[in-house]
């Protein structure tokens, strides 16, 4: 049987706040007296029953993650766990709208946080970490521009991408277009959640509209042949997050998800876990599910670690570095 945690990996959709350990917020929690009576259930888990419940637990976990020194600490926590996992290369999704007032000055002292725990990460793990700063998109249209703005004037090295995550069936990817637009000039990556709660529509209309080269899930594509080929000669990469599916009611099981058939048909797919303690996974355990549903091998998950890093938002010399990583064996 494959130890899984020992093969070296690439994720390229990973939330910092929705990979908060439970235990980590709880102990937060009780550091500053803060109530989140509710939040877990009797397991010490987070406590959630369907999208919009998530989405819910989700901000009241951040109510706890006021400063800069609380998100170092949470990278922190998330990098090490993702190390420890062997993923060698992660791209992270960041919220400026949960970090202070939004505003640039206070974005600018909590990235300078985040990016000093990736530093420290990668000497002390050897994990590379790039971010993606992400709008909310039930924070509106004119909010996203605001995040995008904050984002392309608060660029390093560690900021390669720009997304949009949150409630998929707000507004019309159109409404957004003007904020991708801004964060494209800036010459970051693009990439926006669809096809997840919504159905193969939302995979092209962020396609015309968001420009993007990345589909955050899309996995709903598979519902329209048109899409699906549409995906295939754009050579559109999917960040799949099959547990996150599963969880979220989306498909039933580990055999009716569509990665399979979507990589049959020629489909870039890549393998992430979203918010993995809300959907009591991980990486390791993604592989080990997936290897038994589709009898999928290591040389598998290698195709799908390299057209991960092929679509990573990096320079040549990262990406040459990881491949290397990758061809090479154990994490």
């Amino acid at each position: 049987m494959t130890d899984w945690r020992h093969v070296p990996k690439v994720e390229l959709h990973l939330h910092l706040e929705g990979a908060a350990p439970p235990v980590f917020i709880r102990e937060l929690a009780a550091e500053k007296k803060v109530d989140l009576a509710g939040l877990f259930d009797d397991a010490g888990n987070y406590a959630w029953s369907d999208f919009a419940e998530f989405l819910k637990a989700y901000e009241r976990a951040c109510e706890v993650l006021t400063t800069p020194g609380d998100y170092h600490r949470l990278m922190d926590a998330v990098l090490r766990k993702s190390a420890e996992d062997g993923v060698v290369y992660t791209e992270i999704f960041l919220a400026p709208d949960l970090c202070g007032d939004g505003s640039s000055v206070a974005w600018a002292e909590y990235l300078a946080a985040m990016t000093e725990a990736a530093r420290e990460a990668e000497d002390q793990h050897g994990i590379v970490a790039r971010f993606i700063p992400t709008a909310v998109r039930h924070l509106g249209a004119e909010t996203a521009e605001r995040t995008a703005e904050t984002t392309a004037s608060n660029m390093n090295e560690y900021v390669t991408g720009f997304g949009m995550g949150g409630e998929e069936r707000f507004g019309h990817p159109k409404d957004f277009a003007r904020a991708f637009a801004l964060a494209g000039e800036a010459g970051l990556g693009l990439t926006a959640h669809a096809g997840e709660i919504c159905g193969a529509d939302s995979v092209a209309d962020a396609l015309e509209h968001l420009k993007v080269t990345r589909i955050g899930h899309g996995v709903r594509a598979i519902e329209d042949p048109a899409v699906v080929e549409m995906l295939r000669e754009r050579g559109t990469v999917l960040e799949v997050n099959p547990g996150s599916n599963i969880a979220l009611g989306v498909y039933g099981d580990w055999n009716e998800h569509p990665i399979k058939r979507l990589r049959d048909a020629g489909v870039k797919v890549t393998v992430s876990t979203d918010d993995p303690p809300y959907f009591h996974t991980d990486l390791p355990m993604e592989y080990d599910q997936l290897s038994r549903c589709f009898d999928w091998n290591k040389r598998d998950f290698l195709e799908m670690n390299r057209v991960a890093m092929g679509a990573a938002f990096c320079d040549e010399e990262t990406r040459s570095k990881i491949y290397d990583i990758l061809e090479n064996g154990d994490a």
